[in-house]
């Protein structure tokens, strides 16, 4: 297939955690834009059928986000089976909520291991396979807590401003190699990862599919920072404007400082903390 530049047809794509939520969205919406896609996940299995439901060149394969060697194996495989990678969304991620003087050093550790870890080492082996070539695209999944705190999901927080910053500093590093570098902010998006969230009649929610679109029109043309909903941009720009006195008045009067950690007990989030934290 040809390739352009600053379009998604025939771009070969590599999506992270791309078996459920945000990523099988995206990995879906990639290849009906006519990329060619390759969906890593640690559930192999589930991967590999969500290829098959999308067809055409799609692969599914396992993915440990947290085994460098495994990580890099992967992204071999990708280019050997479908061509030099073009695009990398790292998507996969993990959100524990709960009080942070609670929370387990396993939990933190592992937090750590796959929303910052995994993607310092995904986007360096990308850049590393691009910038050679003088063309890619790398996508960051971060989320609209790497802009503001929220009570309740500290660590999280932590590792997804971490993200942020990591993607501002490689959007100067590389610029005018061609390889562009783009950080998607979702704010409540109703997947597995938040369940037992409750909508806020500020924030609202959004569905996996709409920050999929999201993804596929920052790679069709590249920008930096997407927010998802578009409105979240202008609400952290004005509370980045306000003192901080002001804007704690305003965030507990909207009830938004403490949305994260109404749901840390909720029992809608057993299923996803039996999946992700193991027996």
């Amino acid at each position: 297939m040809p390739r352009h530049p600053h379009g998604v047809r025939g771009k070969v794509v590599a999506v992270t955690g791309g078996a459920r939520g945000i990523g099988a969205a995206t990995a879906r919406a990639l290849a009906s834009a006519g990329a060619l896609v390759a969906i890593g996940d640690l559930d192999g299995e589930l991967a590999a059928r969500v290829a098959t439901e999308i067809g055409g060149d799609t692969l599914g394969l396992d993915l440990d986000v947290t085994d460098p060697a495994g990580f890099t194996a992967f992204l071999d495989r990708v280019e050997d089976v479908l061509g030099p990678l073009d695009v990398l969304v790292n998507n996969a991620g993990l959100m524990t909520v709960v009080e942070f003087d609670r929370e387990s050093p396993a939990s933190i550790r592992r937090q750590l291991e796959v929303n910052l870890h995994a993607v310092l080492h995904g986007t360096q082996q990308a850049v590393r396979r691009m910038k050679p070539r003088g063309r890619g695209h790398v996508v960051n999944v971060a989320s609209a807590a790497g802009k503001m705190g929220f009570a309740g999901v500290a660590t999280y927080s932590a590792t997804k401003h971490a993200v942020v910053g990591l993607s501002e500093a490689l959007h100067y590093e590389l610029a005018g190699s061609g390889v562009d570098i783009s950080c998607v902010l979702p704010a409540i998006v109703r997947t597995e990862l938040a369940a037992g969230l409750d909508d806020h009649w500020l924030i609202g929610s959004s569905s996996p599919e709409e920050v999929a679109a999201a993804i596929v029109a920052a790679v069709r043309k590249p920008r930096f920072e997407v927010m998802v909903p578009r409105r979240m941009g202008a609400l952290n720009r004005v509370t980045r404007l306000l003192p901080r006195a002001v804007t704690d008045r305003a965030m507990r009067a909207l009830h938004a400082d403490t949305i994260m950690l109404a749901a840390a007990h909720s029992p809608d989030r057993a299923g996803y903390i039996a999946r992700t934290t193991g027996p």
